[in-house]
């Protein structure tokens, strides 16, 4: 019995590694180094685990360069194309011989910095591990250097662009700072490359990382796009603030619900700053954005610490929005303890941690007091908006809803809304002015006299379609300017009134907000807008008898020598003769695209007409037709179509009016008749126009001023 006990204990065959060959065990196997290139891609498969962290890596040097700008290109989620633009300091071009080789850098000499450590980026592997798994291209160019420099590395070297050819950097046309340009990566590890699903998630990654770095670096302008898109998936000014970030890199709903968080401590070395949603705001994830001495990273620990902070407050399953930026004294932080440096050990962290949650509970405690549930408030007779999916408004309760017809069940109509989401007046609804005969609100004949001398014609020509590419590229870069908010604010508004004739500012509603716009500027923009739609397809303004064109430019340069200092040395004479010519030469062109005819004899025939109903100051002409000489770039077909179309723009621009006299003042009685034009055209006119049709670009939020806001007001008369 014992002897087949101890042989059941012996395996039938032997253990990996070990043959039976005459009792005998094979010796052992010898220890041998890796060879240089296996070492290389183990290191850099560590390091570059997915497009996102070569990414990180690339947007921290460029940081760490000073840069103000990034621009960053993405194809097929990073895999085919990651390519980074920055304005920083460049590199020397003696230094791009061993830029990719590892452990070379320009921010660590010896290990005592590491307790010191400031900048991003210190052990010099990122673009030497990128170099052993994609192509990777360098185009450099300093400040003192007369021409940028471009160089193809491989496996950590200077690699020649095509075989036969010199490795050396070669001199090209560039700007200040670097590109890098990492093209298909991870191409010779081929098992790395397939275990990624879907270049959609890789981008998305890819867009939060880049979100991220956007919203802490302050003074920096961030880019991102895919590869062959029109727009930016990303882009955020470098004068924005850090709120502004965040609403443009997540959304206004979280931004109006965020508040200033401050904390420092001399005990244990650190200081935070930051900005965290208060109890109005619940996602259905916590958005925690961590940045330790300025990098980012995570941190599992301060998470569900912010987590059981926000337990209290919030909803049953609601998550909170955490921005946080913590700086610790260098030498209590040891950032070298993960690959990617995604991970950083900090001295005193449960301290730290508890003093940080402790200030966020104070401060949510403080505002507390006022609590808003989003809802959404219908008028009487109303059915539930639909918002376009081109734009989208920071809250649900802004929206005004659209009317219609009664619908079938009266339970909705007859819940009553909250107080402070009610939206008290309806956009659709109709105004004691439409009681009135049609002539007092202002007709639009397609023909009759405008004043002494002159009469309009509106020609109904069979509309043209427009191939101009030019034109097309213009109206894409208006598309591609757009801003989705402002768009849908104006598609929706309610005007309220003209508040200031001189400033041209004027008042409107939109849902439970109160804007003040600069109704000059949006005019402008309304304007250049309705040129490129209805490029080579405008009506008329004729005159009779036709007026004389250089006559009309005289009176223009009159009336410029009032309003500019008067140089002796200048001579005003050649102007008129200058500009004259200049109109003359090219006539034809703009009687064929701009319905501006110009008689052989040099008389002014036409005008172009935008818009039906309403007639620009006659008293602007001599001085728009003066403006086409110099301010128009006749060299070249797209800028001439687009600061012609910015004249003819600027021309129709409702003027400004001096103030309403006080009592006892008498105001003269043109003035007095245009002003009475003036507002009736821009009530009944223009603002309805705006509603209709206008893209709201960027530009115009400096022309849009938001004054009140119902809720706003309802907490604060809540308090009193």
């Amino acid at each position: 019995m014992k002897a087949m006990a101890t042989s059941s204990l012996i395996p039938s065959s032997p253990p990996r590694g070990i043959k039976r060959k005459a009792d005998q065990i094979e010796a052992p196997r010898r220890i041998r180094a890796l060879h240089e290139d296996v070492v290389n891609k183990i290191a850099a498969g560590e390091i570059i685990v997915a497009p996102v962290h070569a990414l990180k890596e690339l947007i921290e040097n460029a940081v760490d360069a000073g840069s103000t700008s990034l621009e960053i290109l993405v194809k097929d989620g990073g895999l085919k194309l990651l390519q980074i633009t920055d304005n920083g300091c460049g590199i020397n071009t003696d230094d791009m011989a061993i830029l990719c080789e590892r452990f070379t850098t320009s921010k660590l000499k010896a290990f005592e910095d590491l307790t010191s450590i400031g900048t991003y980026g210190f052990r010099g592997e990122a673009l030497a591990s990128i170099s052993h798994i994609a192509h990777l291209t360098v185009t450099t160019k300093t400040a003192d250097s007369s021409c940028a420099w471009k160089a193809q590395y491989a496996g950590g070297k200077l690699a020649p662009a095509k075989p036969g050819q010199s490795a050396d950097p070669k001199a090209c046309a560039g700007r200040q700072g670097t590109q890098i340009t990492v093209e298909d990566l991870f191409y010779n590890v081929p098992t790395r490359r397939r275990a990624f699903r879907s270049a959609s998630e890789e981008y998305a990654k890819i867009a939060d990382q880049v979100g991220r770095y956007a919203v802490h670096c302050k003074g920096v302008a961030f880019q991102c796009k895919k590869h062959g898109d029109a727009g930016a998936g990303i882009a955020v000014p470098a004068t924005a603030t850090v709120r502004d970030r965040i609403r443009i890199v997540h959304n206004s709903a979280i931004a109006n619900e965020l508040i200033e968080f401050e904390l420092s401590n001399a005990q244990y070395g650190f200081k935070t700053e930051g900005l965290v949603s208060n109890a109005n705001y619940s996602g259905k994830r916590t958005a925690l954005l961590l940045f330790i001495n300025h990098r980012s990273v995570e941190s599992s620990t301060i998470k569900r610490a912010v987590e059981h902070t926000y337990s209290t407050f919030l909803p049953k399953g609601g998550k909170p929005f955490v921005y946080l930026s913590l700086e610790i004294d260098p030498a209590r932080v040891d950032v070298n303890v993960h690959p990617t440096k995604r991970e950083v050990n900090f001295l005193n962290e449960e301290e730290i941690i508890e003093l940080i949650c402790g200030d966020i509970r104070t401060r949510l405690g403080k505002v507390d007091t006022s609590r808003t549930f989003m809802t959404q408030s219908l008028l009487s007779g109303g059915k539930t908006p639909t918002i376009s999916k081109a734009a989208t408004m920071p809250e649900e309760s802004d929206v005004t809803p659209t009317t219609s017809k009664r619908p079938a069940t009266a339970k909705a109509g007859t819940q009553k809304p909250y107080e402070n989401n009610l939206i008290r007046t309806d956009a659709k609804s109709r105004k004691i002015t439409a009681m009135l005969p049609q002539a007092q609100r202002g007709s639009s004949p397609s023909r009759g006299p405008v004043s002494d001398g002159m009469e309009y014609e509106y020609t109904d020509k069979e509309h043209t379609s427009c191939r101009l590419t030019t034109i097309k590229d213009l109206r894409a870069s208006v598309r591609e300017d757009m801003h989705n908010e402002l768009t849908n604010i104006f598609a929706n508004h309610t005007f309220v009134g003209i508040v200031d004739e001189r400033k041209r500012i004027a008042a409107m509603q939109g849902g439970v907000r109160l804007f003040l716009v600069d109704y000059g500027m949006i005019a402008a923009e309304y304007f250049y807008q309705l040129g490129l739609t209805d490029f080579g397809n405008f009506g008329t303004f004729r005159f009779s008898p036709p007026l004389n064109l250089s006559e009309l430019l005289a009176i223009g340069v009159a009336q410029t020598k009032a309003l500019e200092p008067n140089d002796p040395n200048f001579d005003w004479d050649e102007v008129v003769t200058t500009v004259h010519a200049k109109l003359m030469s090219r006539r034809e062109m703009m009687a064929e695209y701009f319905a501006l005819e110009i008689s052989e004899e040099g008389e002014l025939l036409t005008l172009p007409l935008l818009m039906k109903g309403y007639m620009p100051s006659l008293g602007k002409l001599p001085n728009f037709l003066l403006r086409l000489g110099p301010h128009v770039d006749w060299t070249d077909e797209k800028g001439c179509f687009q600061s012609l179309l910015r004249e003819l723009a600027s021309f129709y621009v409702p003027e400004s009016l001096p103030p309403v006299p006080v009592k006892g003042e008498v105001e003269h009685e043109e003035i007095a008749k245009r002003r009475d034009e003036l507002r009736r055209a821009i009530e009944n006119t223009l603002f309805p126009a705006f509603k209709a049709r206008l893209v709201a670009t960027k530009p115009l939020l400096k022309g849009t001023i938001e004054v009140a806001n119902l809720k706003g007001l309802y907490r604060v008369f809540e308090r009193c």
